[in-house]
């Protein structure tokens, strides 16, 4: 993991990130209220508590109470507040299940807590409420719809030339051992098979991962996977990392996603990751 990017901590309830956080503004209390448990970390003015490993030497913290009970559970018998990245190799797809891990940390931990697939698929948003109006740094789980809906004006941040504040904000992240060619617009079908052809005219085993509406237009197999309905980003969230591992399991070596979903809500998330993850994009005008 690279030495400037800031690591999350996990908390069980409010009290405990008010242990290790200092002037937390009332827009980040009602942002707790809505949204904790759940994918949501808040980026709060430091304690002294916190080690600068942690932050990278920042003077704020990242912040998270996860919704799942087990991690829960297992902060709480920890009895402090956990520091902890995702559980991959960095840079690679985020685990969505304990087989997962297993294929990236295999004898590098001592045990793998099971919890089951993940509900959301993609990382939590992440909100820098140390001023206001508050910046989103990181689309994830919590779309900024919501957000706006409880804390009215929302920044949003692009491009980071320093320190970054939270993960996933610098460096390439998300992406699988294939590459990856993410093809965006409203009709991608003919712009697919175009490049299925160019690539399989080179030798290279392609891979799909398709919206169910444009996988109609292709033969099934095994190196075509289907992560949801164009209008169901929830679905496509919770499929797309597990779509990438498989198909990198299945020994391809170039991955076509198809990028005609909704980027409502949950979907701009999963832009935001397809896009860091791909060495190529094509945008279809038409």
């Amino acid at each position: 993991r690279p030495s400037d990017n800031p690591l999350i901590v996990h908390v069980s309830d409010i009290k405990e990130a008010e242990c290790i956080t200092t002037n937390i503004s009332r827009l980040a209390y009602e942002l707790m209220d809505a949204f904790w448990p759940g994918p949501l970390t808040l980026i709060l003015r430091r304690g002294g508590v916190v080690p600068d490993v942690t932050t990278c030497g920042l003077d704020t913290v990242a912040v998270r109470m996860p919704a799942h009970p087990v991690a829960l559970a297992l902060i709480r018998e920890a009895g402090v507040p956990i520091a902890a990245p995702s559980a991959n190799t960095s840079g690679k797809p985020s685990p969505t299940a304990a087989e997962h891990v297993l294929d990236d940390l295999a004898g590098r931990v001592d045990m793998i807590l099971d919890g089951g697939m993940t509900e959301v698929g993609v990382e939590s948003t992440v909100v820098d409420v140390t001023h206001d109006p508050p910046s989103l740094l990181r689309p994830g789980g919590i779309g900024i719809e919501r957000l706006k809906e409880v804390i009215g004006d929302l920044k949003t941040e692009r491009e980071v030339t320093g320190v970054p504040r939270s993960p996933g904000m610098k460096y390439t992240h998300y992406a699988p051992e294939a590459g990856v060619v993410l093809v965006k617009g409203e009709s991608v079908v003919k712009t697919i098979q175009r490049l299925i052809g160019t690539y399989e005219g080179f030798g290279m085993r392609v891979g799909l991962i398709l919206c169910q509406e444009t996988a109609e237009s292709f033969e099934a197999g095994a190196r075509m996977l289907v992560f949801g309905k164009r209008g169901d980003p929830a679905s496509i969230a919770r499929n797309l990392f597990h779509s990438m591992r498989l198909l990198d399991r299945r020994e391809v070596d170039v991955i076509i996603v198809d990028g005609s979903f909704d980027q409502k809500d949950v979907g701009l998330a999963v832009m935001n990751r397809l896009e860091k993850a791909a060495s190529k994009v094509v945008a279809v005008k038409w």
